[in-house]
């Protein structure tokens, strides 16, 4: 049956992870050059409107539709035909448009995470094109292997609360494949990028960590005990990431810097979404410590090699939704969430390699599509900007526009 307080719950936690996205914009615009920010922030926002028209015709019914040989959803619900008030056998407490639209949020919101992998040098209108398809080929069947009806990792155990597969892994994954297809920017390893805009940065921060708590804490599905465990493990895997990233860094570099404090916050938010429901409270820290220290060492090895992922997508995504469906993997408790199962610790080492099998499967899967999209994305329409555009800056040469008035 329907209830009230279920539904209200859902609808408030949808609108926060929303929110997410606006957040993000400001979390990247900050980071890039001033040419460059109304470009980044527009590849966010866009993803509103184009993932949402996606998901509505095709997306949902893909992920969420009627299982179709363990991979995909059908198209039975394609137009949301069928999707409206009466419950659904996903969230049996709350209409199914309302989980519907809850889960479209989290389509929304990935590809625009991509974007921060290659800030700074690609055109807007290939770009679309790439994220819708992308959309199609990665997030619905991947959406639907984990968390579908009938899912292939769903039915072999594997265990993702919130999105360290379905969202952060596969994030990752492209991310790298795109900062090998289209390479680094002008005068990379020969001069330091430094960020614009700070305060932008750490406002984008905050409302993520805002916007998490729907993340996490709403993939309960209901207004409960386990929505609690997963709000609380959010904002101790957050804190827990941000503190061990700022004393690690100052212990290497001297100084403690406000954008480490922001990228050590979102690495430890990253990396317990997929553990979120299922481990206690001081696991939660654990694996935001981990998370913390791991991420900090990627972005130093990412500098060194001298490979510009821009804004550190594979170091803090990627490997951050790896490791926390690892964790999940050692201290997951059916004590935690009976719907789950017990990890290592508790008992169970099997659960380790299911978290690893869906590792494999989900990260390779999502290199390889998105590897070649881009590739064919840039063959067909050109996802590089020009020398002379890239260096007059995306807000003048893609959208005519400047963020600011000399």
């Amino acid at each position: 049956m329907i209830q009230a307080g279920d539904t209200a719950f859902i609808l408030v936690s949808a609108a926060l992870v929303l929110l997410m996205t606006p957040g993000l914009a400001l979390f990247y615009g900050g980071m890039v050059r001033r040419k460059n920010v109304l470009g980044t922030i527009m590849q966010s926002f866009m993803m509103i409107s184009l993932i949402s028209i996606e998901w509505v015709y095709l997306g949902y019914s893909m992920s969420f539709g009627p299982d179709v040989a363990g991979v995909t959803g059908s198209l039975a619900w394609a137009g949301l035909a069928g999707v409206g008030a009466a419950p659904s056998e996903y969230a049996p407490t709350i209409p199914h448009s309302v989980f519907m639209i809850y889960q479209c949020m989290f389509a929304v919101i990935t590809p625009a995470l991509i974007t921060g992998a290659f800030a700074e040098r690609v055109r807007f209108a290939p770009f679309a094109v790439f994220s819708v398809a992308w959309a199609v080929l990665v997030y619905n069947p991947v959406c639907h292997w984990v968390w579908g009806q009938g899912g292939f990792l769903k039915e072999m155990g594997v265990l993702d609360f919130a999105g360290g597969l379905v969202v952060h892994l596969t994030c990752g994954a492209a991310a790298l494949a795109s900062v090998m297809v289209i390479g680094a920017r002008q005068d990379h390893g020969r001069r330091q990028f430094f960020p614009h805009n700070l305060p932008m940065t750490l406002l984008g921060t905050g409302l993520l960590w805002f916007g998490w708590f729907g993340f996490n804490g709403g993939s309960a599905l209901a207004a409960d005990a386990l929505a609690g465990t997963a709000f609380v493990s959010t904002h101790l895997g957050g804190m827990a990431g941000m503190a061990m990233w700022v004393a690690v860094e100052w212990l290497y570099q001297g100084k403690p810097t406000t954008l480490g404090a922001a990228s050590g916050a979102v690495a430890g938010l990253a990396t317990i979404t997929p553990a979120a429901g299922f481990v206690g409270p001081n696991h939660a820290v654990l694996i935001g410590l981990i998370a913390g220290l791991c991420c900090y060492f990627a972005v130093v090895l990412k500098a060194r090699l001298r490979f510009d992922d821009s804004l550190d997508v594979v170091g803090i995504h990627g490997l951050g939704g790896l490791i926390g469906t690892l964790m999940a993997g050692l201290f997951a408790s059916k004590a935690v969430n009976p719907a789950g199962a017990d990890g290592l610790f508790f008992g169970n080492a099997a659960q380790l390699g299911v978290q690893g099998l869906g590792i494999l499967v989900v990260g390779g899967y999502a290199f390889v599509v998105s590897f070649a999209l881009l590739k064919a994305v840039d063959a067909f329409l050109g996802l590089r900007m020009q020398p002379e555009a890239e260096g007059l800056g995306m807000d003048v040469a893609e959208h005519n526009e400047a963020a600011y008035n000399e």
